[in-house]
């Protein structure tokens, strides 16, 4: 993962660079949303990484109907340099860059139950209070964690589940 991931972001980089000079980051958020859905069908994605898969045949395959000149050209280059298999990582990468540059901070919350709306929004507000930015929030289940919410935002992790709190007693009483 690690290593897609470096691998990856010099495209996202270079791919964002292109969408912000053309004025056209929504378009293309839209069109690598649309080719990583495809590359991810378990039908299409043995096809990525087959030598016999020509740029021409990758551009068909990928590219949405809609999209600019210099997004064919792009996905032809990740065709050209075997790199088709990173898209969810660019993908990732570009919406994280997205992001930034609209001063926008992308979080999850992950939840033992579904939360209730107004409960999602004092969490959005929070998070706004606190990052200075705006809040593009995801809400997740995930029932293994009992109870609480787990918050991701970036580079900072709010552990407030109680598995967490149960492994964090777990250590102090091992220590």
């Amino acid at each position: 993962m690690t290593q897609a991931l470096t691998l990856a972001r010099p495209y996202a980089r270079a791919a964002f660079a292109v969408a912000r000079d053309d004025n056209a980051a929504a378009a293309w958020s839209d069109a690598l949303a649309f080719s990583t859905r495809i590359a991810a069908d378990p039908q299409v994605h043995p096809l990525l990484g087959n030598p016999g898969l020509t740029r021409d045949d990758a551009v068909t395959l990928l590219v949405p109907p809609d999209a600019g000149a210099h997004y064919l050209d792009f996905i032809g280059l990740l065709a050209t340099n075997g790199r088709l298999v990173l898209l969810p990582e660019i993908a990732g990468l570009y919406e994280q860059l997205r992001a930034d540059d609209e001063h926008v901070v992308l979080a999850t919350v992950t939840s033992a139950t579904e939360l209730p709306e107004d409960e999602v929004a004092k969490i959005r507000d929070a998070l706004k209070r606190r990052f200075g930015r705006e809040v593009e929030l995801e809400t997740g289940i995930d029932p293994s964690l009992i109870g609480g919410a787990v918050i991701a935002a970036g580079d900072v992790v709010i552990d407030g589940s109680l598995k967490g709190k149960l492994a964090r007693l777990q250590s102090a009483l091992a220590h």
